[in-house]
C-alpha cells in the first residue's frame, strides 16, 4: 500500500502498524504540538485519531476503493503532555458506502482520548 499523506508528515505522526481492520500511529510530542497551558493541543489529538481511524478503514478496502472522513467525535479524557502518543484504531463495521472505526489515544498507560469515526467508502480515482 503506497500512501503519501503530507499533512500526517507535517504533524510528525508515523504509521507504526497496519493490518486488516487495524492501525497504529505514533507521535512524539514537540513544543509546537502544545497549547497555551502546555498540554497537547486538541487538534493534534483529533488529527491523530482521525488518521488512525482512516488507516484502519482503508486496510480493509480493496485497491479500487478509498475513504474520506464523514464525521469524527473525540472525547478528551486526560490532558496529554510532552512524550509519545500512540493511537490504536479498529474497524468496527464496513458496508458498501460507509465504514465505522474506533480509536484510542494513549500516552504510556494512560488513555487520553477516545474517538469514533464515520468514513465514506469511495472509488479510488488516483494514487494516495
Amino acid at each position: 500500500m503506497r500512501v503519501n499523506l503530507p499533512f500526517l508528515q507535517h504533524l510528525g505522526a508515523r504509521l507504526l502498524h497496519i493490518s486488516s481492520g487495524e492501525a497504529r500511529l505514533g507521535l512524539l510530542v514537540e513544543d509546537y504540538h502544545l497549547q497555551h497551558l502546555g498540554y497537547v493541543h486538541g487538534g493534534v489529538i483529533s488529527s491523530l485519531a482521525d488518521n488512525t481511524g482512516w488507516f484502519a478503514v482503508i486496510s480493509d478496502l480493496p485497491e479500487d476503493k478509498t475513504s474520506v472522513t464523514i464525521e469524527i467525535k473525540v472525547n478528551y479524557l486526560k490532558p496529554a503532555v510532552k512524550g509519545e502518543l500512540l493511537a490504536v484504531g479498529r474497524l468496527l463495521k464496513r458496508g458498501k458506502k460507509v465504514a465505522f472505526a474506533v480509536v484510542e489515544v494513549w500516552q504510556g498507560s494512560e488513555l487520553v482520548a477516545y474517538a469514533t469515526g464515520t468514513y465514506a467508502v469511495l472509488e479510488n480515482k488516483g494514487e494516495v
